[in-house]
Parts: structure tokens; C-alpha cells; sequence
């Protein structure tokens, strides 16, 4: 007989004051408080997620994988957990560029335009171009140059100055007032076309204000006002559409690379981008996602400290596992420098740094790393800083330059000579929520060209819908079938003819440990080859309950011969020390609304669910079973179904009750079933379709989702796939036929 293992996922809450009603209650099963417990009554399992949740000032080491080909699977699933958490995840469309250029002014050695382009329809993107004044026909390396905060005009005042002069943070009264445009300046001097162009907020992007874009701290009233129609940044809708102030600065990052790129005097196979702080972070992701950026000065930012404490360094998913040193290591084996300094980048000599170099010399060359410290100096992108960065770019972009390379001073700039808006050239009305919700509709439009969302599935677009699609709920989720599975029985007895065994499933790697009980045949052995592994968003114990009805389910799951596995999943059950589940995300302690400053670092309860199933699975393949069927119902269906799809064939049949839930109909971040991006990825029908080829049966739906049946057609599996009107003891004659 063919040995399956059903996995059943169900139903609701009650207490069991016994397992059997006929029999007394034992220490076998302890009953505490109307919950039947593996672990003695106040303990809770010894699970490494108990503890505090990850801040953004927490520690995020670089754990250098042991060969190339490791480092390169784990590169190619770091890039994609960028792109996916800034919502670039299939990249938007990317329109020519048509940048107006105009406002030229002289100063020696270099000159300086003023520049505006639509990124995206409606919205524009501003700064300043800065180009040696020879007239060269020669094509010039470009440098993209995000500023950070404080805005590319940025300057010291008169005491701040006197204190940089005074440190040697900075050698001119002039320019050294306004750092930024001082390495603009000299990198033009140096034979670059440099590009500086405005952060959201900041000079003449105007369209989304500075206090949205880097100062939003309570919920606005626009926020709570969105609807699945209309809605703006922070908003559920832009979360489960993984729409972000740093995705849009992302997108940004990348039209202005487009630019440079496009000049008729800029060598597109030359181009570097440099900045500091948050101007450090986005060359962080710009390396990271854009194979173009061949050299990159990533300054004040590449820390496995504090990893970026505004709203545009922060976005749902991103920082899931890794870190900034971890993603600046995707630039490898791509030349890159910064220097340490006394801030959170202080540890990098360190802590940080030695892993960049290991890593460089097992895929490159470690010469083509560099930090240097300069602890002496605070947080800062001053004179000796840039000075290392004009070396760096000098050997690594072929300008051939003398070394030392000195930096010279300039007369300033005026307010008119650095304002992109003027008469001429009005800056947009689009402004404010308005334009926040013309962005964020754009972007929701972007989304529907992916197959499965936005267009019917046939044969030829199935493996795109898997590897879009799919791929982006691998990471969103991060789940896997674990390696390494163990089970330690606590205690166990026999009553009523059955087996009971109560134990701890544990998955090392990790640190999880989950409470299950096993019911089995009075002789311990499974009649018929099969587990059933049986859950519930409340617990084991809701469906233990059954075991006093002769007629339930479960008595008939039983009585059939099979083994029943019921668990207790991340914060159900024995996980609570009243046994009601979490029915809330935890928040990390931020007075900030914002969902990114909690699930940008931490998996979702839902992510945490479903690799718990994983687990579950894994270890009821592991006793050796060859076939597995899964049950979802009673409000399991969020993280069963993703176990489900991500487990492939080794889950044979999956019976998905999904009670009609749709993420779409959240509207609170912190809702246990709430998934950043669930609603861009296609929702409930999205995850019941990546579960094709293998066999589904959908309980819970009025029909079967159109996606669903498109998807298992496109894939030659037709009658893989049935819907039910609900789970009873007839679906019990299927699993035996």
C-alpha cells in the first residue's frame, strides 16, 4: 500500500478538560487552563524567537559564505529581496529619458547645468550636472552622486565651518562650506561628468514634502483615508503593494544612472556613484541592483551597526536575514571603497571589513576593497574622506591622474545658480497626497503587466509567472524544507485504544522548537503508512477537542489507521502563557507608525507560520512516509497554503480551506496575517496557483479563482486541481481510495 501522510490544518478554539472523555486526565497530557500541554504549565518552548525583535540599531554581522558557488546563490537572493522590498520586483517601466539641461555657469575647471526629467509620468527628478570646462571630444567616466541628508546645498554654518577648518575635517572657507558640491566640483576638475541629484524633500524635488519623505512619525489622517482605489505612502494599501519613499528614491537612483548614462560626452561603460550617509545607503542598493555602477564609494553607511535611521532608508523585507555590509557586498567583485569613522561605522576595521576583503579575494581580488579608518573625525563625507574617494575613482576609472590628487577651492555658488525651478521652468503642481497617490496608482498599474496579475496565464508565460511571481513569495516568506529535523518525546501513554506521544519538533538551524502531539494506533504503529499532520490558528488543542466526538474528523482520521502530528505553530498554544495565540504583529519599541521599522528587519508571523509548517512537513517525511497530503481550514489557509506551495511534490495533495481571506482586506499592518507585498503578488489565488502542478482541492471559495484553474491548465494539470463546499468525513474516503 502506498504510505501517505495527510497534513491537516484546521478549525476552532475550545478547551479539553481531557483526551479522551471517557478516560481521567494524566500528566501525559497536561491540561492547563483548558489547553493540553507538551511542557509543564508556565513554561514555554526554548525558541530563539521569543526574544526582542531586531531594530534597525541592532547587529548585523557578514557571515562569509565558504565558496563562490555558495556566495553567488546567496547573491542572486539578496538582489532579489531588494528589488522585491523596494518594489522593483519586476522593474517599472523606464521611459526615455528626455532631461531638460540649461542654467550654465562657469567656474574654474568645470561648469554647471541645472537638470529635470520625469523618472515616471508626472513625477520629476532635479539637480545639478557638473562637467569639466575643457572642450574634449573624448567620452568621459560618469559619476552618480545621491548627496544624503541635508540636501546638496547643504552648508556648515560660520561656527560649524570654523570647527571643520579648525579639525581638518575641511581645508577652504569657500568651498568647503558646501561639501557635496565640493566633490562634485572636483570630481569634474578630475575629468568626470558628475551628477547630484535631489533626495524626495530636498531642493527642488518638491512634489512629496521633506516632513512625508524623511520626517513622517504619527499616522496621517490621508493614510487612514486610503482606499483600495486611492492611497498614499505608509498606508496598508502601499505596504501590501511594497510601495516606499525608498523605493521611489531607488527608482530615482536608477532613472538618474539612466541619465548619465545617456549623455553624449559620458563613457556608459565608466560609470561610479558615491554618497554619503543616506546618499551611502542608496550607492549601497545602487550597487547592489545595477551591473552598470563599475566603481562605488558607498561613505558612513556600510556598518553592521546602525543600518539607517530615516524613513528613505527603511522599506519592508529588506534587511530580513542581512545587512548593509552584506549588501554592499554585492558590488563584488566590482572595485569599492569607505572609510570608518567614530559613528556607528566605528567596529568596521573589525567587524565588517575583514569579511568584505575575505569575500573580494574568493571571487576577485582583495586589493579592490578598501576601508580606511578615520575614526579622529564624526559622521562625515569631509576633505581627507573625499580625498580617498578621488584616489579610489583616479585608479579604478583609468583617469590617469598624478597622485596625490588635491582638491581646490571655488567661489560658491549662488541660490539662483543652483534653483532648478524659475520662470521659465515652473516646477510642478502635482504636489503633496495628490501626487502620493498618482505615484502609487502608476506603480500599482506597473505591477498588473506581470503574468498572473495583470494578464491571463498560458503555456508560454507559466515559467515567467513562477520565476515573477513565485520567486517574490519565496522572499517575501523566506521559507524553505529545513535541513535538519529532530523530534524528543516529553512523555507519552495510552488510553482509549491510542497512542499518545508528547514531544518537541525541533529545527536547529533555526532555533525554533514547537510543541506537537502524535496520536497513533494503541500498537504505536500506523496502519496505514500515513500522518496527519493537523493545525489550527488557535492551536493543537482546538483540535484535540474533537477526540470527544466519535463522529468528528479527527476520530475518523483515526480510525482509519493513520497518525495524527498536531502542532503548535509560532505564538499558538504553549508558545502563550494564557494559550491564546497572537493575533497581532509585535512592533519593535519606535514611537514611528512606520510597518518598516518592525518588518523590515523581522519576518512576518505568516513567514514565521509557514516555515514552522515546513518543519512539520519535513519531519513527517522524515519518519518515512513517501506521499503527503495537506488540509488547510479554520484560518490556517495565510501560511498553509504558502507551506504548501513552497513544499512543491512533497505534498502530494494540498485541501486548501481558505474561508474567502484575502490580504487586500486588511487594513492594519500589524493584523497577524498581514504580508508587505501579498496584494502586488496576486493575493490568496496567486499562492493557491504556485502550488501547479501538484494536486489542490480549494474549499472556501464560491469558484474556483480564474488564476487558479489558468495556472494548473497552462501546466497540463487540469484535473490536478477541484474545488469542495467544505471539509467532512466524506473527503476522508478519498484520502483511502
Amino acid at each position: 500500500m502506498s504510505r501517505q501522510i495527510l497534513i491537516v490544518f484546521a478549525l476552532g478554539w475550545c478547551s479539553l478538560a481531557t483526551l479522551c472523555a471517557d478516560e481521567p486526565h494524566s500528566d501525559a497530557a497536561e491540561s492547563v487552563g483548558g489547553m493540553i500541554r507538551v511542557l509543564p504549565s508556565g513554561k514555554r518552548p526554548h525558541d530563539a524567537r521569543l526574544g526582542e525583535l531586531k531594530t534597525l540599531n541592532g547587529h548585523f554581522p557578514f557571515a562569509v559564505p565558504a565558496n563562490p558557488a555558495q556566495w553567488y546563490s546567496r547573491a542572486e537572493s539578496l538582489r532579489r529581496r531588494v528589488l522585491v522590498a523596494t518594489g522593483l520586483w519586476p522593474m517599472p517601466e523606464r521611459a526615455p529619458i528626455h532631461a531638460t539641461i540649461y542654467g550654465k555657469v562657469q567656474r574654474d575647471g568645470f561648469t554647471v547645468e541645472k537638470v529635470s526629467f520625469e523618472s515616471l509620468p508626472g513625477h520629476f527628478v532635479t539637480g545639478l550636472l557638473f562637467r569639466p570646462s575643457d572642450s574634449s571630444l573624448a567620452k568621459r567616466p560618469g559619476v552618480l552622486s545621491p548627496h544624503g541628508h541635508g540636501g546638496r546645498n547643504q552648508a556648515f554654518t560660520d561656527d560649524e565651518l570654523a570647527t571643520q577648518l579648525n579639525s581638518g575635517g575641511e581645508h577652504f572657507a569657500a568651498s568647503g562650506r558646501t561639501p557635496k558640491l565640493a566633490r562634485c566640483a572636483q570630481l569634474a576638475r578630475m575629468g568626470c561628468v558628475t551628477f547630484i541629484f535631489d533626495m524626495l524633500g530636498y531642493c527642488d524635488s518638491v512634489q512629496i514634502p521633506f516632513e512625508v519623505a524623511h520626517r513622517h512619525a504619527d499616522v496621517r489622517p490621508v493614510e487612514t483615508e486610503s482606499t483600495d482605489d486611492a492611497w498614499v505612502f505608509y498606508s496598508p494599501q502601499a505596504d501590501l503593494r511594497l510601495q516606499s519613499v525608498m523605493g521611489l528614491q531607488t527608482f530615482n537612483a536608477i532613472r538618474s544612472l539612466d541619465f548619465l548614462a545617456s549623455l553624449p560626452d559620458v563613457d556608459a561603460d565608466r560609470l561610479a556613484v558615491t554618497g554619503g550617509s543616506g546618499g551611502g545607503t542608496q550607492s549601497i542598493l545602487l550597487g547592489a541592483i545595477d551591473d552598470r555602477i563599475k566603481v562605488s564609494f558607498p561613505n558612513g553607511m556600510v556598518s553592521t551597526s546602525m543600518q539607517g535611521g530615516c524613513y528613505c532608508e527603511n522599506c519592508n523585507l529588506l534587511r530580513i536575514g542581512t545587512g548593509n555590509v552584506e549588501l554592499a557586498a554585492l558590488m563584488a567583485p566590482r572595485p569599492q571603497a569607505m572609510t570608518a569613522a567614530n559613528d556607528w561605522t566605528s567596529a568596521m576595521m573589525t567587524d565588517g571589513y575583514p569579511q568584505l576583503k575575505w569575500l573580494y579575494a574568493m571571487v576577485g581580488n582583495a586589493d579592490d576593497v578598501h576601508c580606511r579608518p578615520l575614526l579622529q573625525f564624526p559622521h562625515n563625507y569631509n576633505y581627507v574622506t573625499r580625498a580617498t574617494m578621488y584616489s579610489w575613482f583616479n585608479r579604478h576609472l583609468s583617469l590617469g591622474l598624478d597622485e596625490p590628487i588635491v582638491e581646490g577651492d571655488f567661489t560658491p555658488l549662488s541660490v539662483a545658480e543652483t534653483t532648478v525651478w524659475d520662470d521659465e521652468h515652473r516646477a510642478p503642481t502635482s504636489v503633496g497626497p495628490q501626487h502620493e497617490r498618482a505615484i502609487c496608482r502608476w506603480w500599482d498599474q506597473q505591477s498588473r503587466t506581470m503574468p498572473g496579475i495583470g494578464m491571463s496565464i498560458a503555456g508560454d508565460n507559466l515559467s515567467e509567472f513562477r520565476s515573477v511571481v513565485g520567486a517574490a513569495w519565496q522572499t517575501m516568506i523566506d521559507g524553505e524544507l529545513p535541513i535538519d529535523v529532530r523530534y524528543r518525546e516529553v512523555r507519552s501513554q495510552q488510553r482509549g485504544g491510542l497512542n499518545f506521544s508528547m514531544g518537541l519538533v525541533t529545527a536547529p538551524a533555526r532555533g525554533v522548537e514547537l510543541p506537537v502531539v502524535i496520536i497513533r494506533s494503541e500498537s504505536g504503529a500506523s496502519a496505514t503508512g500515513r500522518v496527519v499532520v493537523w493545525t489550527d490558528g488557535l492551536g493543537k488543542s482546538a483540535i484535540l477537542k474533537q477526540l470527544t466526538d466519535s463522529r468528528s474528523l479527527l476520530r475518523q482520521i483515526v480510525a482509519k489507521g493513520d497518525t495524527v502530528l498536531l502542532p503548535d505553530l509560532f505564538e499558538q498554544g504553549e508558545f502563550r502563557d494564557d494559550g491564546v495565540p497572537l493575533d497581532r504583529q509585535r512592533r519593535v519599541d519606535d514611537a514611528r507608525a512606520y510597518s518598516a521599522f518592525t518588518l523590515g528587519y523581522n519576518p512576518t508571523l505568516v513567514a514565521h507560520r509557514s516555515s514552522d509548517l515546513l518543519a512539520i512537513i519535513k519531519y513527517a517525511k522524515q519518519v518515512g512516509a513517501d506521499q503527503v497530503v495537506m488540509i488547510a481550514t479554520g484560518g490556517s489557509a495565510s501560511y498553509a497554503a504558502l507551506a504548501a506551495a513552497i513544499a512543491g511534490n512533497v505534498v502530494d495533495h494540498a485541501i486548501i480551506d481558505t474561508q474567502g481571506f484575502r490580504f487586500a482586506a486588511i487594513d492594519d499592518w500589524q493584523d497577524a496575517n498581514f504580508v508587505p507585498g501579498a496584494v502586488k503578488y496576486g493575493d490568496m489565488p496567486a499562492i493557491l496557483a504556485l502550488r501547479a502542478p501538484h494536486r489542490l482541492t480549494v474549499i472556501g471559495e464560491r469558484d474556483l479563482p480564474v488564476l487558479v484553474e489558468q495556472v494548473f491548465k497552462a501546466a497540463g494539470a487540469s484535473k490536478s486541481v477541484d474545488s469542495k463546499a467544505n471539509v467532512d468525513a466524506n473527503l476522508i474516503e478519498e484520502f483511502h481510495r
